[in-house]
């Protein structure tokens, strides 16, 4: 795939389409018009815009494209978790989770190609930074997405750290969440973080989306060695950027941690863990370690799960074991990764 030349109106706010139909001698009218059939009426293309005059359709489609690509790749799980593989405007691909639960689905979206942070348990780390996602890219995962309008829940935890692409981010959000966009409330998406700090403070202070930490250890040697961007920005200063900010109404703080056999389950981990998030409104989402290669770390059992878990509630820390989904598809938690896809292998197109 080459970059298309043409610009893509997913993406763009509503001022911006209102600006740019101004700007081709139209009425600012036709441009919020424009995006009520984006992401209202959710059009594959600019013929589709039957309240615009044939003239300004045809216009609009010299410069402009909606921007919608449909995922060239699905693998579905015996659970019943779907893998999207979406293509981006540069000609990357990207893997999107689609994961109904009874009356929720929730799609796990991802924000850049590969990743730079290099968690010692995640494949996407593995892939590398191959490059950020327009905010168009990010879009069309829902855009696209055949089960879009059964959505209830977004999380933005697929490939990529949400604080190195902020900007895309924002846009992302601010187009979900706006009344003119899709109108959703910011309570039904969470963005999730290793903790930039800098990039956290603007998120908290300029987006009123749910936010998820990722912690796997409250030591600052061993998440260190589990997380390199320990180095730069520890997990105690990132806590301490959270105490500034109230998450005692409807916004939620959640700490993701992965419960690894041996070196982040122990009743020091548990203790410690009380101590660093003590009077912070939060919970703990417990997961379960989902198998890499060449990485010399284990799940641990069920019942030491629900022990560490059952620790941390009873002493005033409400904490959560997540449920594992898309594992026999490489959907779960830390597999994502487009590697091989971005370098050379075909994409064929998914049964189902």
């Amino acid at each position: 795939m080459t970059e298309n030349p043409q610009k893509t109106l997913l993406g763009m706010t509503r001022d911006e389409l209102v600006e740019m139909a101004r700007d081709m001698g139209m009425s600012a009218f036709t441009g919020s018009q424009i995006a009520d059939w984006l992401y209202h009426r959710h059009v594959s293309s600019i013929d589709e815009m039957t309240n615009l005059s044939k003239v300004n359709r045809a216009r609009l489609s010299e410069l402009y494209t909606v921007g919608a690509m449909p995922a060239v790749d699905c693998q579905r799980s015996k659970d019943g978790t779907v893998k999207y593989l979406f293509p981006t405007r540069s000609g990357k691909t990207v893997e999107s989770v689609y994961i109904p639960d009874g009356d929720r689905a929730t799609l796990c979206v991802s924000c850049q190609v590969g990743c730079k942070m290099n968690c010692l348990f995640c494949q996407t780390g593995k892939q590398g930074f191959e490059g950020n996602l327009t905010t168009a890219d990010i879009l069309n995962q829902v855009y696209a997405l055949p089960e879009r309008d059964t959505l209830t829940n977004i999380v933005f935890m697929g490939q990529g750290e949400p604080m190195d692409n902020l900007d895309n981010v924002l846009r992302a959000t601010e187009i979900l969440t706006a009344t003119w966009g899709y109108a959703w409330s910011p309570r039904r998406i969470t963005v999730s973080s290793v903790g930039i700090k800098n990039k956290l403070h603007r998120f908290l202070d300029e987006s009123e989306c749910h936010v998820a930490i990722s912690l796997h250890s409250p030591f600052h040697e061993q998440r260190q060695q589990l997380m390199p961007a320990e180095r730069a920005m520890p997990i105690s200063e990132v806590v301490e950027l959270l105490r500034k900010f109230d998450f005692s109404h409807q916004r939620r703080l959640s700490f993701e941690y992965i419960v690894f056999e041996g070196v982040n389950d122990s009743m020091a981990h548990a203790r410690e863990l009380l101590r660093l998030l003590h009077g912070l409104d939060c919970r703990i989402n417990l997961i379960r370690f989902h198998k890499i290669p060449n990485i010399d770390l284990q799940g641990c059992s069920e019942e030491r799960m629900q022990s560490f878990r059952d620790y941390l509630t009873s002493h005033g820390i409400f904490t959560t074991i997540r449920a594992s989904r898309g594992e026999d598809i490489f959907a779960a938690c830390g597999l994502l990764n487009t590697a091989r896809k971005n370098n050379g292998e075909k994409a064929t197109k998914g049964k189902g």
